[in-house]
């Protein structure tokens, strides 16, 4: 059909149109304030403020849920202790080099003095690293389909280190739940990479410490460790997590020189049997067998009831 003049000038001005609108608006396209705005889970201001706290705190959830999911991690046994007890070897290494340095000064002697006390505290990084060793030798034997009382820590150097140390050169999977810290703590080199994991909030940290772990083995330590000690035992004693959870405390001497706990019961702050949840070893092997002997009592299952992994403990009430 042919066009008439009309019809055609009529659908070349609205081509025309048509054509300079498009250019209109992608010319002001680049130039008006109104870009295409960034993703809300893409937006670093965001999630990095005051109201991006609550997916910050949901992802340090959801994040180790998967991984241990995915790496068939079931449950775990959790090592505490001091991040400045060192391995005998490097101890005595930096003995060796203060006393050839000499110095008769205070301060040097002091230096020293400080040193053949890191010598004699070592004795608890190898024996950290011992019992991790044993225990992670024995699950590896355990025929379930996922990874049980996989060695835990803090992800840090000290005690932590010798657990991941231990469990390493067992051949066996290792967590380490790190904390961003602005000194002192960063991954040791012992960790599963997968298993690596790093935390800004202490108590979702604490969450993962807690909610997966059948036992508690606890080395001398500082501040950090009787916070996470207490809190455990806390848990224990008022049965808040529906499950047995053994508190083992490692280095009696240690511990009874530090805390008076049968001052506590003395002044009725706990009862006589609150003590009956601290189990105290002084030895690798005695701790190992009594760890591995109430595991087996209260936790190794059948692979048929083993299905499920994590085994997130619930709470009784």
């Amino acid at each position: 059909m042919t066009q008439t003049p009309a019809a055609r000038n009529a659908g070349g001005w609205q081509g025309f149109t048509g054509g300079w609108y498009t250019y209109c608006m992608a010319d002001d396209a680049q130039s008006h304030p109104n870009q295409r705005a960034p993703l809300a889970y893409e937006n670093k201001t965001f999630l990095d403020g005051p109201d991006g706290r609550i997916l910050r705190i949901l992802a340090e959830y959801q994040e180790p849920l998967s991984k241990f999911r995915r790496e068939r991690i079931q449950d775990t046994i959790v090592f505490f202790g001091s991040a400045r007890i060192h391995s005998r070897e490097d101890t005595e290494a930096a003995l060796q080099a203060l006393r050839a340095a000499g110095g008769i000064s205070a301060e040097a002697q002091e230096r020293i003095r400080r040193a053949e006390s890191d010598v004699a505290m070592s004795r608890y990084y190898e024996d950290a690293r011992r019992l991790a060793y044993l225990i992670s030798r024995w699950t590896r034997t355990i025929a379930q389909p996922r990874h049980r009382f996989v060695v835990c820590t803090g992800g840090g150097p000290g005690i932590m280190e010798a657990a991941n140390r231990g469990a390493s050169e067992a051949g066996a999977k290792t967590i380490g739940l790190n904390i961003h810290l602005p000194f002192e703590q960063v991954p040791n080199p012992y960790i599963t990479p997968e298993l690596n994991f790093e935390f800004h909030y202490f108590f979702m940290r604490k969450l993962w410490f807690a909610y997966l772990a059948k036992a508690l083995v606890v080395f001398p330590g500082g501040f950090g460790t009787f916070d996470e000690m207490f809190e455990l035992l806390t848990l224990a004693q008022t049965r808040k997590l529906n499950k047995h959870i053994s508190v083992l405390v490692y280095g009696q001497k240690y511990w009874e020189k530090i805390v008076n706990f049968q001052a506590l019961v003395e002044a009725g702050t706990i009862s006589a049997e609150d003590m009956d949840l601290i189990h105290w070893a002084d030895d690798p092997q005695a701790a190992y067998e009594f760890l591995r002997a109430d595991l087996e009592r209260h936790h190794v299952q059948s692979a048929a009831l083993s299905e499920k992994a994590p085994d997130i403990a619930k709470t009784r009430f």
